[in-house]
């Protein structure tokens, strides 16, 4: 089977290298791909959010299956516009994308099944928006409805930062992703990230992860993309488990149906977890970068038979087979970001790092290639992986790969894994 993968950052390389594991692989495609996905795949400028050229291209080259790997052209709706073309396609179409899409419908989701989440009001204006702060108070949560590419959350601790997140959102800081604001109660408690896969009837949950979030160590700084994270993620206990299936994903997951809009494909269910009980905070309709590097690294060849039977409606007789491990990827960044970064700042050492262990792996985020040596293209750039019988085996690992890479200018958090470090301590 000749397969395209759509998307050129960590997460798609990451997709790229289980597939490519997978002997029902004959071709691989990407569109636009990285250099790190250049040697597993043929890279290709694309218009990912053009279906018609997507369908097109697919048909040229016998394509038999789409695996869509970020947001903007799902919520574009080129999911639909492939399988309306008869192709395979790994992703929702775009009403069910609008899980996503926007934060108000999710929220209009979650009250109409009953899952349990944050109290929020949404906004269209500026104004009412700064009296309901100032009725409320902080902390609070200020995002912007639309797509933010990660960055349209403000996690306000005070009144003055919320009131400055409304403001800058309302600004034009997130473009037509701002049009509106949705505000919501802070919650407290231990994140984690949940992901489940969906063939519009069954589900089979695929993995859960812990994301590191802000830019520094000791989880300072400003909020990012994610600079690591790891797998799998202690706070997810069976119990736990259970309860956001039972409470979250399958009433949203009915829900949906019930609209004549079934979800179809991975979902990521990110949630925050106290005293033992799971609330929603947002929805995803793709993998989390970077979630999906550490779950490929475990899942390896057979993510490729799991998405196959998503895309087909085989998930019943679905299953996965985990190896009692460990992974963690750390994210190594341009100078600056997630603020302004330069770019084409000279890597080295890349492919030494990994020094042929199939335990670590190296995935390209942001690089590109000039003048035949690999550059920075990004704010995040590099995804340093790699698995362990433990984390902390696994961590050992990917740091000494850190290590060996070749650029000076580079910043990363030492910490990736704190917070389930601790709980054996």
């Amino acid at each position: 089977m000749n397969i395209l993968i759509l998307g050129g950052g960590g997460r798609e390389h990451a997709l790229a290298w289980a597939i490519a594991e997978s002997p029902k692989c004959d071709r691989l495609h990407a569109a636009p791909g990285n250099p790190g996905i250049a040697e597993l795949a043929t890279c290709v400028d694309l218009d990912i959010e053009d279906g018609a050229a997507v369908a097109a291209y697919a048909a040229a080259h016998d394509i038999g299956f789409v695996v869509i790997g970020p947001e903007a052209p799902l919520a574009a709706g080129v999911a639909d516009t492939l399988r309306a073309a008869g192709l395979l396609v790994f992703g929702p179409g775009r009403e069910a994308a609008r899980l996503e899409a926007s934060k108000s419908f999710t929220k209009q989701i979650c009250d109409a099944c009953g899952a349990p989440t944050a109290a929020w009001a949404r906004f269209t204006a500026e104004a009412p928006a700064l009296d309901y702060l100032q009725r409320t108070g902080a902390p609070v949560v200020v995002k912007a409805d639309g797509l933010a590419a990660g960055k349209g959350v403000t996690v306000a601790m005070d009144l003055g930062t919320a009131q400055d997140a409304v403001r800058a959102i309302f600004a034009g800081a997130f473009g037509d992703a701002g049009a509106e604001v949705v505000i919501e109660e802070f919650m407290e408690g231990e994140e984690a990230s949940f992901f489940v896969l969906c063939d519009g009837t069954d589900i089979l949950p695929i993995g859960t992860a812990q994301d590191h979030k802000r830019a520094r160590d000791g989880d300072a700084g400003p909020n990012t993309g994610g600079m690591g994270a790891y797998t799998p993620a202690p706070v997810m206990t069976p119990e736990v488990t259970r309860a956001a299936l039972e409470r979250i994903v399958q009433p949203t997951l009915a829900e949906m149906a019930r609209r004549g809009t079934p979800y179809q494909g991975v979902l990521y269910v990110g949630l925050m977890i106290r005293d033992g009980q799971p609330r929603l905070v947002e929805y995803n309709v793709r993998f989390g970068d970077p979630e999906c590097q550490v779950l490929m690294m475990r899942l390896g060849a057979q993510a490729l038979d799991a998405m196959l039977a998503c895309a087909e409606g085989n998930l019943a007789g679905a299953s996965l087979n985990w190896a009692p491990d460990h992974a963690i990827t750390v994210v190594m960044a341009a100078p600056g970001y997630p603020g302004s970064y330069p770019r084409g700042q000279r890597i080295g050492g890349v492919a030494a790092a990994a020094k042929g262990d199939p335990q670590v792996r190296i995935f390209h985020a942001g690089t590109a290639e000039a003048d035949g040596a690999l550059v920075s293209a990004g704010g995040r750039v590099l995804s340093v992986t790699a698995r362990g019988a433990t984390l902390r085996e696994a961590r050992e690992r990917a740091y000494a790969a850190v290590a060996a890479i070749d650029w000076p200018e580079a910043h990363w958090r030492t910490d990736i894994g704190w917070r389930a470090l601790a709980r054996d301590e």
